[in-house]
């Protein structure tokens, strides 16, 4: 195994934003079998028939590059190829503020899916859901299209349109929705206090300082409740994912040992873990999580763990089910490639790819996009509301035990 000491990586565990910066093993290829470079051969000749017999022209780039994507988008719906325009815009998300409509999207049974539109942004206006398929958009099929192709077609400069057709649980036909891109700005750390001795954290996406925004949010609810929090609800609904560091400092402020999370390779001994420290832990409040199916990757990690270490009680509907790690890996050329070259694992050594997490307490599902902090007249939220009931009965439990502990 060679170390890759000539460029960067990123990890990512979201589907189209989120990056996490760190170390890659590459495999040493320099040994190609023979059969390899049979196909190699069998390569540079289609490659030099198209050049010399084909209607039109073509450059040999545009015919590299096409092989490049086939390549990358026969191996699953989450590895792929970047341009130099795509790659570059992935460093500046991570930061906040990119250019866009505000969803995340994947292909999940084949289809173009909206993993969750993101708060406060032109898609979350426009009245895209979670779990909507996406079937065209500007009334081209998607079918059949990679996820970085669905992605080019949806980006385009600020203040122009583009239309999606999709269809919806619900729905009895299909419906088009027309958006205007624009500058996306996300706050991803919210905070409130719900009643006196009760708050509210929500975080709607991993980012850079995510973990340190969480945490000061926490210290803050402290001092708006001087007589202690008796209890916190956690807020994952459509939280796509993000940063795989934040969505374990996030974690490692609820929890004061033991694994995170674990990141398992190809080979076994690539392994990863990530643990939790004493330091910096809150104290120990009744916690409760909501997550929905719009709830990805890294906020399935923090979820994954809460709910292993009982350290939650996990409320809403079963979550999207994003299980594995994504690697950026820089070219030469400026341009880059996602590939997929791990699973996470929770502390019970769960895989959660496909799968999701189950809730401790499933909740009706509610196609209505939960309601935003900033909307000036909230509309009802009654899943907030059953969880602020959870809160409750909880903390009256934690008194009782506390008191028969003196």
């Amino acid at each position: 195994m060679v170390k890759n000491t000539k460029v960067g990586w990123l990890i990512i565990l979201s589907f189209v934003f989120g990056i996490f910066v760190g170390g890659l093993c590459v495999r040493n290829v320099s040994a190609l079998s023979n059969k390899t470079y049979e196909k190699l051969k069998v390569f540079t000749d289609v490659l030099e028939i198209i050049k010399q017999n084909y209607v039109e022209d073509v450059k040999t780039e545009d015919l590299i590059t096409g092989a490049i994507e086939g390549m990358l988008n026969s191996l699953d719906p989450y590895s792929g190829y970047l341009d130099p325009d795509m790659y570059r815009e992935l460093q500046v998300e991570t930061k906040g503020s990119f250019g866009g409509l505000g969803i995340e999207i994947a292909i999940k049974d084949g289809i173009l899916t909206v993993i969750a539109p993101i708060e406060d942004t032109p898609a979350y206006r426009a009245g895209v859901k979670a779990g909507d398929k996406v079937l065209k958009i500007n009334e081209e099929s998607t079918k059949g299209l990679s996820l970085m192709e669905c992605v080019k077609r949806l980006r385009g400069p600020k203040g122009t349109h583009v239309t999606i057709t999709i269809i919806r649980e619900g729905l009895t036909q299909m419906r088009d929705i027309t958006i205007t891109r624009d500058i996306i700005k996300i706050q991803s750390v919210k905070f409130k206090t719900l009643e006196k001795g009760y708050g509210y954290l929500r975080i709607s996406q991993f980012q850079e300082k995510t973990g340190a925004d969480a945490a000061r949010a926490l210290e803050a609810l402290q001092r708006e409740n001087p007589g202690g929090l008796r209890g916190l609800v956690l807020d994952l609904r459509n939280n796509p994912g993000g940063l795989l560091d934040q969505a374990v400092e996030v974690s490692d402020l609820f929890l004061d040992s033991g694994v995170i999370v674990s990141i398992k390779g190809r080979d076994a001994e690539e392994k990863t873990s990530f643990n939790a420290h004493q330091e910096g832990t809150m104290p120990p409040w009744p916690i409760v999580v909501l997550v929905n199916q719009g709830s990805a990757s890294a906020s399935e990690i923090v979820t994954g763990a809460l709910q292993d270490y009982g350290r939650a009680v996990i409320m809403g509907s079963k979550t999207f089910g994003k299980g594995s790690v994504q690697t950026i890996i820089p070219m030469d050329d400026r341009s880059g490639i996602r590939l997929t070259t791990a699973r996470y694992y929770t502390p019970n050594n769960r895989s959660i790819h496909e799968k999701g997490i189950e809730p401790d307490i499933p909740l009706p599902t509610d196609a209505k996009t939960p309601p935003t902090m900033n909307e000036e007249t909230p509309k009802t939220d009654t899943e907030l509301d059953r969880a602020l009931e959870q809160l409750k009965g909880m903390s009256i439990f934690q008194k009782y035990l506390d008191t028969e502990a003196k």
